[in-house]
């Protein structure tokens, strides 16, 4: 989950060499997060959310075929 988190968030910012995502694993729980560049906060997130919203339900959608719990988390 780690590297599809990685790979979409270097897609969408204007400094992909900032983007460092850590994976927490506990037991069938999995915590992704995501750290961007300050400038590149907004366009992670999105209007109201929406990209932010996008990338959490790919990340789940890919998390059901390992029968994982997965968060992700932008900070």
């Amino acid at each position: 989950m780690k590297e599809l988190v990685e790979v979409v968030a270097k897609a969408l910012v204007d400094h992909p060499e900032e983007v460092v995502v850590t994976e927490k694993v506990e037991g069938k729980n999995i915590t992704v997060e995501l750290h961007v560049a300050a400038d590149d906060m907004g366009k992670v997130i999105g209007k109201q959310g929406r990209i932010a919203k996008a990338i959490r339900t790919v990340v789940k959608a890919a998390s059901i075929r390992d029968n994982t719990r997965v968060d992700v988390e932008i900070v």
